[in-house]
């Protein structure tokens, strides 16, 4: 104990209140650093969430499952899959997570490519969706005949047409592999007919010739294309979609001059995924101020590891409250129902506080494990997001050991961490001895 436990706490004390080196004494000049330096207050609202979210839902999630080991006939297999993460190291742990939460291509994680099959049920992508991520526009396909549209994220042809005429839209930037899937033929010009405005959508690349005004041999027409016809007053007056050649037909057009557009629902990108593992937050309201949005807006890589730490925590919470559950007097319960008591009443009025002891265990344990956590952080958030990520633990690893050797800075964040940690152990070892353990 001398060893590893009470010199390391003076050493560390002494160590905080001189510089880097360890030579020269500063005061509190390190404590002052702490408070004042904006990566670590980012540290400490990170610990603030992890204490205030955290330890809150373990403790609903073991209750939860607790009660429910006592009502379901497979709760040996059950409580097997719930303590089951537990055994895991949490760097494995946070490791999987990673993958599960993850957003980068080719490989989307599970999380996002279930939602990407809501998404598309109710969203569904273009047939010729643009990647903005590769500096893609809509207006970047436009070749022969085309401009962008009035409307965003559309083309419209550059000449206007009559009823009875032929237009030709030629569009680049498309991959043939896209073409292939959907089935595209050797595009054509189609005759005019009386009445109708017709016109042919073709990818415009070939070869074997520089004519851009029609398409050529080996030019393929571009299937499935929605168009809308709009009148020089920008009213839509019909609508219609390209077929395996990139024809198209508005049939019963009346007299006057149109132009045909090509609308955005052909290039939506669909859903494009989540980056829980980002940088993005989550703040109160769109409307709270500054102030309210930098107080309390919670990072979803914060989010996302909270999630992974229920998994791996919610088994032991799981195992405490149901040895807590177990150690009640069922006579009690029995006369609270006889009483007339339902279920609800007999564990809110009796089943709650006789394990409220219990309760108060695994909450204050639980504010201790997330006071200096550190490993799930350090492998699962990956590094363009980790100082959005960062605690108090990570910080003292990070600033004494990886970015150069800062003695006087690591050792008052630990010295810091170790006064906050006091209080909920002394309070744990309270309710510990009054609960008879």
């Amino acid at each position: 104990l001398l060893a590893i436990v009470i010199y390391p706490v003076f050493a560390t004390v002494r160590y905080s209140l001189f510089n880097e080196a360890a030579t020269q004494f500063v005061g509190l000049s390190n404590y002052k650093t702490l408070f004042t330096s904006d990566d670590l207050l980012t540290a400490f609202r990170n610990n603030v969430i992890w204490v205030v979210i955290f330890p809150f839902f373990v403790t609903f999630f073991g209750l939860v499952f607790a009660v429910l080991t006592e009502r379901i006939r497979w709760s040996t297999v059950f409580k097997t899959i719930v303590v089951m993460p537990i055994v895991f190291s949490t760097t494995a742990s946070a490791l999987v997570w990673a993958d599960i939460f993850s957003n980068s291509q080719p490989q989307v994680g599970v999380v996002n490519a279930f939602s990407q099959m809501v998404s598309d049920w109710f969203n569904p992508p273009g047939l010729y969706p643009i990647s903005s991520s590769a500096g893609q526009s809509v207006s970047s396909l436009a070749s022969y005949g085309l401009r962008p549209g009035p409307s965003q994220d559309t083309l419209e042809s550059t000449s206007v047409v009559r009823a009875g005429g032929v237009i030709r839209l030629g569009m680049i930037g498309i991959q043939p592999a896209t073409l292939q899937t959907l089935g595209a033929k050797q595009a054509h010009l189609p005759a005019a007919a009386p009445g109708s405005v017709s016109g042919v959508v073709w990818r415009d690349f070939s070869l074997s010739s520089s004519n851009t005004t029609r398409p050529q041999s080996g030019e393929d027409g571009l299937p499935g294309m929605r168009l809308g016809l709009v009148s020089t007053s920008g009213q839509q007056v019909g609508s219609t979609a390209t077929d395996a050649n990139g024809v198209f037909r508005f049939s019963g057009v009346s007299p006057g001059r149109y132009r045909v557009e090509l609308l955005s629902s052909n290039f939506g990108s669909g859903f494009q995924g989540i980056s829980w593992l980002g940088t993005q937050s989550l703040t109160p309201t769109a409307s709270a101020s500054q102030t309210a949005q930098a107080l309390f807006s919670v990072p979803l890589v914060d989010m996302s590891m909270i999630v992974a730490y229920l998994w791996i925590w919610a088994g032991f919470a799981m195992v405490i409250l149901a040895a807590g559950l177990a150690s009640i007097d069922r006579f009690v319960l029995e006369a609270a129902r006889i009483d007339g008591a339902t279920e609800l009443q007999t564990f809110r009025r009796v089943t709650m506080p006789l394990l409220a002891p219990v309760l108060t265990v695994v909450f204050v344990t639980m504010v201790i494990n997330v006071l200096k956590i550190f490993d799930i952080v350090i492998n699962m958030a990956p590094g363009s997001s980790q100082q959005d990520a960062n605690t108090l633990a990570l910080s003292i690893y990070n600033d004494g050991f990886t970015s150069g050797i800062h003695t006087g800075l690591a050792s008052a964040i630990a010295v810091i961490l170790f006064v906050l940690v006091i209080p909920a152990m002394l309070w744990n070892l309270k309710k510990l001895k009054a609960s008879g353990y």
